[in-house]
C-alpha cells in the first residue's frame, strides 16, 4: 500500500530521518514515538508536503511524480492546525472539498456529525483548539482517498468528538481506506483495530508491537 525507499530529509546539514525501505501493508497502523524524533516531518514528507531524498509511493502513485493523482489519495490533519485566521471553516472546508472531489454532500455530512455548523460561518481566528481540531478532521475525510494520516487526532477533543472520529475510522476502514496514525495517547480509548505499530527514534522508523 505505502512504500517507502531510500527516503532521507534533512534540515540543511542536520538529518532528520532515514529510512531505507519501509512498506506499509493495507490497515491501520500507529506511529509512536518521542517529541522532535521527526514523526510529523514523516507525515507531511507523505502527504507531499515536503521535499526529500528518495521514494514515497502510494500504491502506483510516485509523490513526486504523479503530484495531482496521489495528492487525491492522501489526505492529513496535523496534530496542531493552523488556518488563516479571517477565513471560516465554511470557507476552508469548501475548498478542501472541491480541490479532493469531494462526492456531493458528504462535507455537509461530515460537518454534522463534528458539531461544525454552530460556528462555520465566524472566522477561524476565534476557535478554541478543539473547534481548530475538528475542522481539520472534517477536512481530512474529504474526498476518496486510500490513506489518511492523523496526527494526535484526539488531542483536544471531547468524548464525543473522539467517538465520533472512531466511528469514522471504522467506517472508512470498511471501506478500504487506510490509515497512518501518530499519538501519544493509547488508541484503545478510541477502540480502533490497530494491525501494526512503529516506532520513531534515532533518526529511523523500526516495527513495534500492538
Amino acid at each position: 500500500m505505502l512504500h517507502l525507499q531510500n527516503f532521507q530529509k534533512s534540515y540543511g546539514e542536520r538529518p532528520i530521518l532515514t529510512i531505507p525501505d519501509w512498506q506499509l501493508p493495507p490497515g491501520i497502523h500507529w506511529l509512536k514515538g518521542p517529541n522532535g524524533a521527526g514523526k510529523t516531518t514523516l507525515f507531511r514528507s507523505i502527504a507531499g508536503m515536503l521535499p526529500h531524498d528518495g521514494s514515497v509511493r502510494l500504491n502506483e502513485l510516485d509523490s513526486r511524480r504523479d503530484v495531482v493523482a496521489y495528492r487525491l489519495q492522501v489526505n492529513y490533519a496535523e496534530a496542531e492546525p493552523t488556518f488563516p485566521p479571517f477565513l471560516t471553516a465554511h470557507e476552508l472546508i469548501s475548498w478542501v472539498a472541491d480541490a479532493k472531489q469531494a462526492p456531493a454532500g458528504q462535507a455537509e455530512g461530515l460537518v454534522e456529525e463534528f458539531g461544525v455548523g454552530t460556528y462555520q460561518h465566524t472566522p477561524v481566528g476565534t476557535y478554541s483548539s478543539g473547534m481548530l481540531k475538528k475542522t481539520s478532521l472534517v477536512m481530512a475525510f474529504l474526498g476518496q482517498p486510500t490513506l489518511i494520516l492523523l496526527d494526535e487526532p484526539l488531542v483536544t477533543l471531547d468524548v464525543a468528538a473522539t467517538k465520533t472520529v472512531a466511528e469514522l475510522i471504522d467506517r472508512a476502514r470498511l471501506a478500504g481506506v487506510n490509515f497512518l496514525l501518530s499519538s501519544h495517547q493509547a488508541m484503545e480509548t478510541a477502540q480502533l483495530p490497530i494491525d501494526s505499530v512503529w516506532h520513531v527514534a534515532n533518526q529511523t522508523i523500526t516495527p513495534g508491537s500492538v
